[in-house]
C-alpha cells in the first residue's frame, strides 16, 4: 500500500523465515533501512542546540529526557545535498558504539520484515551516496530498500570523533 502525500509511503516486502524487522526512512531520494534492534526511538524533537566547532554533519544536541544526544545530519554523512527541516522530518534515535545518537531523516516510512536472502550487494554509487555506507539493497514492490551500514556511515562522523573535535 502506498500512502498519500501527508502520510508515509508504505512498501510491501516478502515475509520469510529469514526475515529481519527493519525501520525504513527517507533521506533525499533514498529509502533506507536499519534493523529495528539498532533503533531506540523515533521522535519529532528537532530543536537542536548548536555545538561550537562541531563538524559540519553535526546539527547539534538535544535533551532527550535528561540525556544529551548528538544529532547528525544523515544527508551530510552520506554526501547528499542538505535538505530543509519539514513537518515530516524526524530524529531517528539509534544505538552506536554504546552511545545514543540522533539521525536527522526526511521522513519515516514503515517497519518491514526484510527477507535477508533477497539482499544483494549495493551499487558503488547510489543516488550520489557512496556504496560503502550500505550493507545491501532489497527490491520492493514500488521501490528499492537500501540497508544502511551504521558502523560505516557513522565511523567518520560518530559522537566520539565529535567530542574529540569540540573539546
Amino acid at each position: 500500500m502506498i500512502g498519500t502525500a501527508t502520510e508515509p509511503r508504505r512498501q510491501e516486502s516478502t515475509v520469510a523465515a529469514t526475515g529481519e524487522p527493519v525501520v525504513t526512512f527517507y533521506v533525499g531520494p533514498l529509502l533506507l533501512g536499519l534493523p529495528i534492534a539498532q533503533v531506540r526511538e523515533i521522535n519529532r524533537q528537532l530543536d537542536f542546540t548548536p555545538v561550537p566547532h562541531a563538524p559540519p554533519g553535526v546539527r547539534g544536541v538535544v535533551n532527550l529526557r535528561g540525556e544529551v544526544v548528538t544529532v547528525l545530519d544523515l544527508h551530510h554523512v552520506l554526501g547528499l545535498p542538505s535538505a530543509e527541516v519539514t513537518r515530516q522530518t524526524r530524529n531517528l534515535i539509534v544505538f552506536y558504539r554504546g552511545e545514543v545518537v540522533g539521525l536527522l531523516v526526511d521522513q519515516v516510512a514503515d517497519i518491514l520484515e526484510v527477507d535477508l536472502q533477497a539482499v544483494t550487494p549495493p551499487p558503488a554509487n547510489l543516488h550520489g551516496a557512496e556504496g560503502r555506507f550500505f550493507r545491501g539493497v532489497v527490491p520492493l514492490e514500488h521501490d528499492i530498500l537500501v540497508l544502511l551500514d551504521l558502523e560505516e556511515a557513522l565511523g567518520q562522523e560518530g559522537p566520539q570523533r565529535t567530542s574529540a573535535r569540540s573539546s
